[in-house]
């Protein structure tokens, strides 16, 4: 059974990153899911729409979800070359330096995507 990645749809930084790792994640390892998708409400009714905007959330097969910066290496470990990044995250402190990073890029992220995707970057987008 596939993890299923659930992002916002409609932020470019989201966009960007699951492309990422879409292009990086062998076939049978997730589905991808934006939470603007008709589908979202019905198939996680345990995940608020708001909760999804604020952050990226990783159903795994055992319907455990994990949200933002919990997400990131449970991601990581299911790309065959990026498992070893993983690691990182078990290091004394990097769960407070990740917390602190994930929660203030994903505030800022449509402010960061007119920086560095300028074409249709997303300034005037409200920020969640």
């Amino acid at each position: 059974m596939k993890a299923v990645l659930i992002y916002d749809g409609e932020c470019p930084v989201c966009v960007k990153a699951v492309g990422w790792v879409r292009a990086r994640a062998r076939p049978e390892t997730f589905e991808f899911l934006s939470c603007h998708s008709e589908s979202f409400p019905t198939r996680f009714p345990s995940i608020e729409k708001d909760a999804c905007l604020r952050a990226m959330h990783l159903v795994l097969p055992d319907r455990t979800v994990l949200a933002g910066e919990r997400a990131v290496p449970e991601i990581l470990v299911r790309l065959p070359r990026y498992r070893f990044a993983a690691r990182f995250f078990g290091l004394p402190g990097a769960g407070i330096f990740s917390r602190v990073f994930y929660r203030w890029f994903a505030g800022h992220r449509y402010r960061l995507a007119g920086f560095f995707f300028p074409v249709g970057g997303g300034r005037d987008r409200k920020e969640h």
